[in-house]
């Protein structure tokens, strides 16, 4: 049968990551992204939840190529912010803004916040879509601390100011494998492998 997966994004540091995950637990896939495919509608991310932002995604890749999908939206959550910037991570402080920029408000806005309540996470929702209307979820959640200042230069996004008070580190201080194997996205993702190992029948023999 067609093992050819479509990681439904064009954002390349997502894409890689998201690639790096899937091919070290699904070697046998052929993974596509947005950009190896025919040209299909954008899907704004308008939903409310991380999991309505997937799902539009997902289903929205799988119903125009004709592919299984998988799509994932996530973000940082604090608790101090009242949840912000959580579904609106990417677009806080509008889309044109850096994340240097958005990582610099948020210390600002912290800069008063004693430790014990600088608690946050970093939560990742996975969907897989199928042609036929199926769809499986997964979600995972990175428990740690908004750091003081900016540290590292692995990972995107927010990982430089998120502390991992087990690691005594800042996740943009691990390597990508060091943080495939706690990260949200690494624990959504790995939450899907059998899913996605029964849809392409990788564990079935030749016959």
């Amino acid at each position: 049968m067609n093992r050819e997966l479509l990681v439904a994004t064009t954002n390349p540091k997502k894409g890689r990551e998201m690639l790096q995950i899937l091919g070290s637990y699904c070697p046998e896939l052929t993974l596509l992204t947005l950009n190896d495919v025919e040209p299909m509608p954008i899907v704004e991310e308008a939903g409310e939840t991380f999991y309505e932002n997937a799902h539009l995604k997902a289903v929205s890749a799988a119903k125009h190529t004709g592919r299984i999908a998988i799509a994932d939206d996530g973000g940082l959550v604090i608790d101090a912010l009242n949840g912000a910037p959580g579904v609106h991570s990417h677009r806080f402080l509008g889309v044109d803004a850096s994340f240097d920029e958005k990582m610099d408000k948020i210390l600002e806005l912290m800069r008063h916040v004693p430790d014990a309540e600088r608690t946050c996470r970093f939560q990742c929702v996975v969907v897989v879509a199928t042609p036929d209307g199926q769809e499986f979820v997964s979600e995972g959640v990175c428990e740690g601390l908004v750091a003081y200042e900016k540290r590292g230069h692995y990972g995107f996004g927010y990982d430089p100011i998120f502390y991992l008070p087990q690691l005594q580190r800042h996740m943009a201080e691990l390597t990508p494998d060091e943080k495939h194997r706690i990260s949200h996205r690494g624990m959504a993702l790995q939450g899907v492998i059998p899913i996605l190992r029964s849809l392409f029948r990788l564990d079935e023999r030749e016959r």
